[in-house]
């Protein structure tokens, strides 16, 4: 099977394998948790020093969870994320509205205890929101396992929406990557200047055809032949094998988020 048969077999029965997911005796444990325990947390503090539920939110708005960061070597992470949240996100000065990171705010409205106090954890957002995404970074985890070209492309098509600009591309290392293999343009790019990368996609991409879920599902199948021509033989496992045999992707701190928290300017 190809990368984009593998990818549509997910996409055109994303609730079948939700559910699949779901169940996985992995992830039902950990979202069965987090559901039992989440009201009980009324503070800040209590969300970043309870290990769980902490790395809970955090997988479920960050993806490619691929090396697994143990919390206790993790002190400065949850610093980081326990300043953001004090600052919550309704001022336009406030870390989650300054970062040009959708996840990191999508974390910060989702838990905003500066707007909600005690009753943050009682909301849709940080309750049944956070297992739905839980789930879904988690499907794609095992995607990736098999494929991360399946993995890349269940993510683009999540995103692709948001795409507005070029910056916006460069600020996600997930869309760059589908861009720049869908474009055929080396990665070795990324250490242009921005502004000439940014200047480059405005004038490649029409930013208006990601509203449209039949160009963007074009776009995918230009990506995944470009990616199975680069990779091959990478694609010949179907996820149903992962779900089916009950394997799932280790948990941890991802990579996309490690890297926005080092760039915080927190001061002090």
């Amino acid at each position: 099977m190809s990368t984009f048969t593998n990818y549509l077999t997910i996409a055109n029965n994303l609730s079948r394998y939700q559910t699949m997911t779901a169940a996985d005796p992995t992830v039902a444990q950990a979202s069965k948790y987090f559901q039992d325990n989440i009201a009980q947390i009324k503070t800040i503090d209590q969300f970043v020093n309870n290990k769980r539920i902490f790395t809970y939110a955090m997988t479920a708005f960050f993806t490619y969870a691929m090396t697994a960061f143990g919390l206790s070597d993790m002190t400065y992470a949850k610093s980081l994320i326990k300043k953001l949240l004090e600052q919550g996100a309704t001022r336009s000065g406030a870390l989650a509205n300054t970062l040009n990171n959708p996840k990191i705010l999508a974390l910060a409205k989702a838990f905003n205890f500066q707007l909600y106090g005690a009753d943050t954890t009682q909301t849709i957002a940080a309750t049944s929101d956070v297992v739905n995404k839980y789930v879904m970074q988690r499907l794609k985890a095992n995607a990736g396992n098999k494929n991360a070209g399946v993995q890349l492309a269940l993510y683009f098509q999540q995103n692709a929406s948001k795409i507005t600009s070029g910056y916006s591309i460069l600020a996600d290392p997930n869309l760059l990557k589908v861009v720049q293999t869908t474009l055929g343009l080396s990665s070795y790019t990324s250490v242009e200047n921005v502004d000439r990368q940014a200047a480059q996609f405005d004038k490649l991409l029409k930013y208006s055809d990601f509203q449209d879920p039949a160009k963007v599902r074009s776009f995918l199948e230009r990506f995944t032949a470009q990616y199975d021509v680069a990779n091959p033989g990478v694609s010949a496992s179907p996820l149903v094998s992962a779900l089916g045999s009950g394997s799932s992707a280790s948990v941890g701190f991802s990579v996309d988020l490690l890297m926005s928290l080092q760039n915080l300017k927190l001061g002090g």
